[in-house]
């Protein structure tokens, strides 16, 4: 379909937000365009590397207006299997999106209210604006990376794509976050000499008290405020700048199963500290690896567990305790790992990504480059945001996100009844 030149509301991104408002705006009978700068569907995870697949059960894929229907709830979808899946949601609600139409540029449009959208297809003017482009947009690495040898081949987990697309030899992965510590067990798994790099990411386990961790994670989005315990949410983060923080580390890789940073460093993974500073061949690492490793297995004793054993205790739900069974490997801690010697010829940075609204041309961000907003409504009459990270807790950026935050945002922007704002439980048993 073409762009129009004037619609009520314009939705920017066609990933699961994006859709997810699509279909609740189709139902309350609102004018939009869903406006994606891909040439094909399926959102940010068709950028994903060729074995990726979901951290969340399959079951964690059902989005407003389309519950999951497979064959296997609790598996893990692959990359492919995800991008078909959004693509097959945006036919059955109907979507209006119109690809390959990236937005170079929204302002504010001239007179009372409203937006101008300078697209690759056209102008457009919008009503209403709904940026639900999330919040992971540029591929970022550390300085430190420019002082390594020329002869390294670097990219970032952005850009690879399976382990035989890789020169031979050693590989050293940065980041111990989720797709960090996928790729080096993928590796190590492939035969790879595997180093990992530590970074600040917790551990959690991928089951808890007889059943996968999101089915909690998601009772306590869905459930948890009828018996006050939910998810720590944004207003409650120590520091603003913890919203980029890390994920905590897990994997849905071989059916889903704990990743254990000791247990993969006792089978070959040369486990390392931070990066320091880099001299010719010598890499200098940061002191502290033992603590490092401490500090990552407490995160779900820390963060999760409390709000996960309240709610069970609150809900009588019957979920017997259970040992949490971690390997007591002891990684030796090296000062300095020199490249020449280990056989190291690429570095894979998973180091994140950071968000970039440059095209929104609007004086709503701060210091991290993150909108100003009230659980996604911004300060800006007729703008809201879905799939921010943080936008009200830690689900806002995952599957959870069109459900949790749509129907609250689109209601408080006048767009659907207010009486849509009804989660759904999700099925525990």
């Amino acid at each position: 379909m073409p762009v129009p030149s004037l619609v009520e509301t314009a939705i920017i991104g066609a990933g699961q937000c994006g859709l997810g408002a699509s279909h609740l705006l189709t139902q309350a009978g609102r004018e939009h365009v869903v406006l994606e700068a891909r040439p094909s569907l399926g959102g940010g995870w068709q950028d994903r590397w060729d074995s990726f697949c979901l951290v969340t059960p399959n079951w964690t894929t059902a989005l407003p207006g389309f519950a999951y229907d497979g064959a296997d709830p609790d598996g893990f979808m692959v990359r492919d299997e995800i991008r078909a899946r959004l693509t097959r949601y945006a036919s059955v609600i109907g979507a209006p999106v119109i690809l390959e139409c990236p937005v170079a540029r929204a302002t504010l449009r001239p007179g009372p209210s409203g937006f101008q959208l300078e697209t690759a297809q056209g102008t457009l003017r919008a009503d209403h604006l709904i940026v639900a482009t999330g919040s992971y947009h540029r591929p970022t690495r550390p300085p430190i990376a420019d002082a390594l040898p020329a002869r390294l081949t670097q990219l970032h987990s952005h850009d690879y794509t399976n382990e035989a697309a890789l020169p031979p030899g050693g590989v050293l992965v940065v980041g111990s976050g989720q797709s960090g510590i996928q790729l080096a067990e993928e590796l190590l798994d492939a035969g790879r000499e595997t180093y990992l790099a530590m970074g600040s990411a917790g551990w959690a386990p991928r089951r808890y008290r007889g059943r996968d961790l999101f089915s909690w994670l998601a009772a306590l989005v869905t459930d948890g405020p009828r018996f006050g315990v939910t998810l720590p949410t944004v207003d409650r983060l120590p520091d603003p700048r913890a919203r980029l923080a890390a994920n905590p580390q897990l994997t849905g890789h071989g059916g889903g199963h704990d990743v254990d940073l000791r247990a993969l460093a006792s089978r070959g993974l040369g486990l390392l500290g931070r990066l320091g500073a880099v001299d010719g061949e010598q890499l200098t690492l940061a002191p502290g690896l033992g603590e490092a490793l401490a500090r990552a297995d407490g995160f779900f004793d820390q963060r999760l567990r409390p709000p996960i054993d309240g709610y069970i205790a609150a809900a009588g739900i019957d979920a017997p305790d259970e040992p949490v069974v971690r390997s007591s490997f002891v990684p030796p801690e090296r000062p300095v790992i020199d490249l020449t010697t280990t056989g190291i010829r690429t570095v894979i940075w998973t180091t994140g990504y950071r968000p970039d609204f440059g095209w929104l041309d609007l004086p709503i961000f701060d210091e991290q480059g993150l909108p100003r907003h009230s659980r996604g409504l911004s300060e800006v009459p007729g703008l809201g945001f879905l799939g921010l990270v943080w936008q009200y807790n830690q689900a806002s950026a995952t599957l959870f996100g069109p459900t949790q935050d749509g129907p609250p945002l689109l209601a408080r922007m006048g767009l659907v009844p207010a009486e849509a704002v009804q989660p759904s439980v999700p099925n525990l048993s």
